[in-house]
């Protein structure tokens, strides 16, 4: 099976957690970035320079024997199942792992519809009001859901759900959002084990020497 794994030169969540799930596993594939110029070409022609045509004209987007995959969600389980980080056979599990998915997803668009105020003032004055309202909400909701003195979300081992909050989280406690505090997370501490677990797994670690920029901030979990 021939994987190209297609995104744009940002380690986030929505391509990490399937492309760190391959890598993981040993399972080989091409992990093909793309400049942003050519993205704005895929959103208008859903199709890369080359050619490979990208259904939803969006990212990230992978490609199995040449048939393309959209979605994040879809991405994840395919990859999540080849990889062993997702369930096959337990339908449970596998909702349960959807759930953080889902919540990602919902705190991802919440943070990025921010991004459309053009004032960078009001821009920062809403995005401070979200780090305050719904914003920990969500994160409260999270932390309620991890069991205590769990070192994963789910099961006994590093899973999809928790490859795509380490990023996430890391995200949001970068600095790099204006509005958001890198103290976002110092009233979750089973979110902060979480991500500090994720970011201290030796293959994680060599995954990030491979692919991530030298000194590129991940985020702040402590």
């Amino acid at each position: 099976m021939k994987l190209t794994f297609i995104y744009l030169n940002f380690p986030f969540w929505r391509a990490e957690v399937s492309r760190i799930a391959l890598f993981l596993s040993g399972i080989e594939f091409e992990n093909k970035v793309i400049l942003p110029d050519e993205f704005q070409r895929v959103r208008v022609d859903g199709k890369l320079d080359d050619g490979t045509v990208i259904p939803h004209h969006q990212l990230p987007c992978l490609i199995v024997d040449g048939r393309p995959i959209a979605q994040t969600g879809a991405i994840a389980r395919f990859c999540g199942k080849l990889s062993g980080l997702y369930p096959k056979n337990d339908d449970l599990l596998a909702a349960q792992i959807d759930q953080v998915l889902d919540l990602a997803t919902d705190i991802t668009v919440l943070v990025a519809s921010t991004g459309r105020e053009n004032n960078e003032q009001e821009k920062r004055q809403k995005r401070e009001a979200l780090a305050d309202g719904e914003l920990a909400r969500k994160l409260s909701i999270m932390e309620k859901n991890i069991k205590p003195h769990c070192n994963w979300i789910n099961g006994d081992s590093i899973g999809l759900e928790d490859i795509a909050i380490w990023r996430l989280m890391g995200w949001l406690s970068s600095g790099s959002i204006d509005g958001i505090p890198v103290t976002i997370l110092k009233n979750y501490p089973k979110i902060q084990r979480v991500c500090s677990n994720v970011d201290t797994s030796s293959k994680v670690q060599e995954w990030i020497k491979l692919t991530y920029q030298k000194n590129y901030n991940r985020g702040n979990y402590g």
